[in-house]
């Protein structure tokens, strides 16, 4: 800071330090009468963020020369709103430090409350009843270490918040951490106690039906208000065709979203749409595929990437290449914008080295961005660089887990004779996505490689009990059956 700045800091200090210095008590409330606390915490209300930290910032420099500037309660207050401004302006790791020492001083303020005595008097002070939740700033502190890359912290965090304490936005979150972290059972608990909370939570039910929560169970959940209330009778329907996405069963899942359209549903839905076409495609249905993606971009010209996608399916390199330097020209370089185009030219021998350009700047802006380290990966392995793919995907996986990054990077194992860890890869990329067919392929394969013999004595007895198919279909007719009993309690019959 420059000398002008200093002098002008430290008279504001002074000065401050005058006008808050030790006085005769007042009576304990002085009604109409703000103190310096209110003013803060009325400006926070306000969104005026950047005045509330040159404030709060000059009170706790005070506070921590004059302790009894302050009482505790104050002190926490000023600390929390300091703390506001902090992750307000992203300086997530410095709100981190100030949510804590809120935390300690918030527990201080219990001990001293606990020995305090009574005075008789039932009613709390107004000063009390306003203190920030204790729930919101460990929720806050979450959200920072979230942002920070440190999901561990941000568990620990929140599951120390006792469970009946939890609100909905705090289960959500535990769920979608516990499921980037691979822990289904903790993950399949915190959605259903958001949809025990808000039945309509719908982000919360695709969570379930990712981890293979069956489409009816999900479904019971919502049964009360889809009965009680008007013009719900469509989300059981959206609800069993999610349900067949997650199965793979891709014809089902088609069927079931295109019944939405006699609901008119369907028209202007871009989810929907989005998903209708997102299926279409993995069926190689490319002419539907484009079809509908060409509806869902009327509504949102975002949607483009599934677009381009179909385009490559079908061999049409140019067009995806005009749509994905219109993307790139119109948002700017951000890693997604970097990734798509460079996705584009991994399809042009003649563009390859620009793709690599392109995924390298994605990879500087954001290392963890799942895309990118995918498609770089690609690029590695056609170069047969697997040592430096390995390092890619570890990298990507200190503090996610994925399961198609899991899987590449069994992939790369078995092609450098690690094949002991690369089966444990694959084990953990099925164990977050049991349906992942190129998992299950790579350790089946492992396992006929370590164990010919066996693997013909395997084949013998798979002839004689009947294919792996048949067990398939009497799966899917399983999930039918349940879907037709809970057709029955919708009254969809």
């Amino acid at each position: 800071m420059d000398p002008g700045g200093a002098a002008i800091l430290e008279s504001s200090q002074r000065n401050l330090c005058w006008l808050f210095a030790p006085r005769p008590p007042l009576p304990a409330v002085s009604l109409g009468r703000m103190n310096v606390i209110d003013h803060v915490r009325d400006m926070a209300a306000a969104g005026l963020h950047s005045n509330v930290r040159l404030l709060s910032s000059l009170l706790l420099t005070m506070s921590n020369n004059n302790p009894e500037l302050f009482s505790p309660s104050q002190k926490y207050q000023l600390l929390v709103y300091h703390a506001d401004s902090l992750f307000h302006d992203k300086e997530y790791r410095n709100a981190v430090s100030k949510y804590s020492m809120a935390l300690q001083q918030k527990k201080a303020l219990s001990k001293t409350s606990k020995v305090r005595p009574s005075t008789g008097n039932s009613a709390s002070t107004p000063q009390s009843q306003c203190l920030p939740s204790e729930i919101e700033v460990k929720y806050k502190m979450a959200e920072c270490y979230t942002m920070l890359k440190q999901d561990k912290d941000a568990i620990a965090i929140l599951d120390g918040i006792p469970s009946r304490q939890r609100t909905p936005k705090i289960n959500m979150m535990l769920a979608n951490l516990y499921k980037k972290a691979g822990q289904e059972r903790p993950s399949v608990t915190s959605y259903k106690e958001v949809l025990r909370q808000c039945p309509l939570a719908l982000d919360a039910i695709l969570g379930l039906l990712s981890l293979s929560v069956k489409g009816a169970e999900v479904a019971s959940m919502t049964m009360n208000v889809i009965q009680t209330v008007p013009n719900l009778d469509w989300l059981s329907v959206w609800i069993k065709a999610y349900a067949f996405v997650h199965t793979g069963d891709n014809s089902r899942a088609i069927n079931t979203i295109c019944s939405l359209e006699k609901k008119s549903l369907l028209r202007d839905n871009v989810d929907l749409l989005g998903s209708l076409a997102d299926l279409y495609f993995r069926a190689g249905d490319n002419k539907n595929s484009v079809l509908k993606f060409e509806q869902a971009q009327m509504l949102d010209p975002y949607l483009i990437k599934g677009l381009i996608e179909c385009y490559l399916a079908s061999n049409s390199i140019r067009e995806a290449m005009v749509m994905a330097n219109n993307v790139y020209k119109t948002l700017g370089a951000n890693a997604q914008t970097l990734t798509l185009l460079a996705t584009v030219c991994l399809e042009d021998p003649v563009t390859q080295e620009k793709a690599k350009t392109l995924l390298d700047k994605a990879l500087t802006q954001r290392p963890d961005y799942i895309k990118a380290v995918v498609k770089k990966a690609e690029l590695l392995s056609r170069e047969q660089k697997y040592e430096d793919g390995i390092a890619l995907l570890r990298n990507a996986l200190a503090n996610q887990s994925d399961c198609v990054l899991h899987r590449i990077l069994g992939d790369f194992l078995v092609a450098v004779n690690e094949y002991q860890e690369a089966m444990d890869q694959y084990s953990i990329a099925l164990s977050l996505d049991p349906n992942d067919q190129k998992s299950l392929e790579g350790m089946q394969k492992m396992e006929k490689e370590e164990s010919p013999t066996d693997a013909t004595q395997e084949e013998d007895v798979d002839d004689m009990e009947g294919s792996g198919e048949e067990g398939d279909l009497e799966g899917s007719d399983s999930e039918a059956a349940q879907w037709a009993d809970q057709e029955q309690w919708f009254g969809m019959q």
